[in-house]
């Protein structure tokens, strides 16, 4: 082996095609995008009758919190919800002490700047989202530029609490119906991806074999890689979601065996019935009782309790918040300064609104360059429809405060139907949406607020990737290395269990568990670093290496549990 260092990855093409394509919209579109409009709906219609809408600004704050913890389980989402709005208060009063302790617009910037930063490591860190860091960025930078006193900061406080608190309710009222629907739909995805998987095996297999020697070995496809990659990530996130329910009811102990025929199919996938897995799926779609899974083979005991190990996954608990936070310094860095420099250059523009080029910078980071141009594309051609959109609804949306209230829930509405299907798309909605609130004090002139809102679109949009630009991520490189030695000693650690003569059951669980988490953090970041620049190369050839030896001894590991329950029957 070479002692030579790979040389940095150059500065890659940034892509075009495919940017704006319009895919398929989530499976649950629909409930953000109905929560968000009772939420929002019953503060802002309160004001109304009130004749005080000059204060939506302080309840949408902790209104739009419905927006998060829709694919978490109700157990989960009741504290995930609850930490959003703390941690939505807590931005939001850092911002108003600032505009009641400060005018100055430079300062403002940086404090904006600085939260932001904040905002995006954190809701990173967590996994918060979607929508992540985004929303908590808009609120805050937008009442950095709300003048008040320090006696006024409590009342808006409770104001934004109170709205916080209706959203919770919003948030967790579902479970009231459907207990389990968000691991239910995690096991739907994962039985999909698992069937998808199985699916393409089975045709490249034979579409390989037909064309190879008699003497060759066929490898796999790249699409049949990133097929398997897919369905070990839907895996994945149907365990965390089963993890994450507390109490093993029977309706999860059933799901629990429909998770694991999932994972039977990534270990066999020659030998499962990919019809099987999608007819599980479709009878979960709907209120019914979760399908049994009865054994078919011993190769199937898996499905036994005690090789579950969800208890000992449970113990080993997630890594401690600061040991998370680590990795993401350069993209907190990224954000802190693009913000910035985006307020600061708006603000020599003589634009009256630079927290709205600092909130589009902020929406801009994703995990590499090569995304966050992605997602520049997207904003800007968004917002630019979206103030062609806000132009045509104006006259109707001034005819009074009421109109005014319609037309920002219907642009609640829009956007979270359509940002599943592309960002730009759920941007167009978005945009006349935040310019409309800004009206909630009283209406302006629609010619200057467009202006406004296009100088700071491109603005931000320029400014904020120049900034990732200039901030390198080259601790990307370093978390491969790691990732790849995480997963070798996972792997080596389930292989010597499934050497031993008599593995302990929970012990051969939790290792597999363990490599197949391994995996698809492996996956995760070398997928972030192929898009960084200005690092070292992506050592795909070990990535790929390291995969295909991790799955066949997570096949390898199914299949020896199923033996080791056969030989416990029989002893």
């Amino acid at each position: 082996m070479s002692s030579a260092a790979p040389s940095p990855s150059p500065a890659r093409r940034l892509p075009l095609a495919g940017v704006l394509r319009v895919g398929r919209p989530s499976d649950i579109w629909f409930k953000p995008a109905l929560s968000v409009v009772v939420a929002v709906g019953v503060p802002n219609l309160t004001l109304l009758a009130l004749s005080r809408l000059d204060l939506a600004m302080y309840t949408m704050a902790g209104s739009l919190c419905a927006l998060y913890a829709h694919n978490l389980p109700y157990a989960a989402r009741a504290r995930a919800l609850a930490w959003v709005v703390l941690g939505m208060l807590a931005s939001l009063a850092v911002a108003l002490v600032t505009a009641s302790l400060t005018s100055s617009a430079v300062i403002l910037v940086a404090v904006g700047a600085l939260l932001a930063a904040a905002q995006k490591a954190l809701c990173d860190a967590t996994r918060i989202g979607p929508p992540g860091p985004v929303i908590f960025a808009f609120i805050s930078s937008a009442a950095l530029f709300i003048p008040q006193t320090l006696g006024q900061v409590p009342g808006h406080l409770a104001l934004a609490a109170a709205a916080g608190a209706w959203a919770w309710l919003v948030g967790m009222a579902p479970g009231l119906v459907r207990p389990h629907g968000p691991e239910r739909r995690a096991t739907v995805r994962a039985l999909n991806a698992a069937a998808a998987y199985a699916e393409m095996f089975v045709e490249t297999s034979a579409a390989a074999s037909a064309e190879a020697s008699p003497t060759a070995s066929p490898s796999p496809s790249p699409g049949r890689e990133r097929a398997r990659a897919v369905a070990a990530a839907a895996v994945h996130a149907a365990w965390q979601s089963l993890l994450a329910t507390g109490a093993r009811s029977e309706p999860r102990r059933a799901l629990e065996g429909l998770v694991v025929r999932a994972e039977i199919a990534l270990a066999a996938p020659a030998d499962t019935d990919p019809a099987r897995l999608r007819s599980w799926a479709r009878d979960l779609r709907g209120r019914g009782p979760v399908p049994r899974v009865e054994p078919a083979s011993a190769a199937d005991e898996p499905l036994g309790d005690e090789l579950l190990g969800v208890e000992a996954e449970r113990a080993a608990g997630r890594r401690p918040l600061a040991d998370r936070l680590g990795p993401l310094l350069p993209l907190a860095l990224r954000t802190a300064l693009g913000c910035a420099l985006a307020g600061y250059v708006s603000l020599a523009l003589g634009v009256g609104r630079p927290y709205w080029a600092l909130v589009t910078a902020a929406s801009l980071y994703q995990a590499n360059i090569t995304l966050t141009w992605s997602r520049g594309v997207q904003r800007v051609v968004g917002n630019l429809v979206g103030v062609l959109l806000f132009a045509a609804v104006a006259p109707l949306a001034h005819l009074g405060p009421a109109a005014l209230v319609l037309c920002c829930l219907a642009f609640n509405f829009g956007a979270e139907a359509l940002i599943s299907r592309n960002y730009w798309l759920g941007s167009i909605c978005v945009t006349p949406m935040a310019l409309l609130i800004t009206e909630f004090t009283g209406f302006q002139q629609p010619g200057e607020l467009m202006t406004d809102r296009i100088v700071d679109t491109v603005v931000g949009a320029l400014v904020g990737f120049v900034a990732a630009v200039a901030v390198t991520n080259r601790r990307a490189g370093d978390r491969i290395e790691n990732d790849l030695d995480t997963v070798e000693r996972a792997r080596e650690h389930a292989e010597r269990l499934i050497a031993a003569e008599r593995p302990g059951p929970r012990a051969l669980e939790a290792a597999r568990r363990r490599l197949t988490t391994a995996l698809v953090e492996l996956r995760a970041t070398a997928d972030a670093a192929a898009g960084e620049w200005w690092q070292r190369a992506v050592p795909t050839e070990r990535v790929l290496l390291a995969e295909r030896a991790g799955h066949r001894t997570l096949a390898t590991a199914v299949r020896r549990q199923g033996l080791h329950v056969l030989e416990g029957k029989r002893a």
